[in-house]
């Protein structure tokens, strides 16, 4: 069960990877798409009061937020 847990986590990710425009940004090139999220988290880590990770965290919970509601409004 673990193997189809991580799987599941794993296919999640990269949901999000082209959710978030990643993919057609860097048309579909790996390694674009690897070398920016690297950079994301060189970045991260240079934050010593960790202000870039809330930064993302707020602007992702905005976003899903907003797309739950245009999920529940009726056309």
């Amino acid at each position: 069960m673990q193997r189809r847990e991580r799987t599941r986590h794993l296919i999640e990710l990269g949901g999000l990877v082209q959710k978030a425009g990643l993919v057609d940004l860097a048309d579909d090139d790996r390694a674009t798409i690897y070398g920016a999220l690297l950079e994301l988290v060189g970045r991260a880590r240079e934050d010593d009061n960790g202000d870039a990770l809330a930064l993302w965290k707020r602007r992702g919970r905005r976003e899903f937020d907003a797309e739950e509601v245009e999920r529940e409004t009726p056309p």
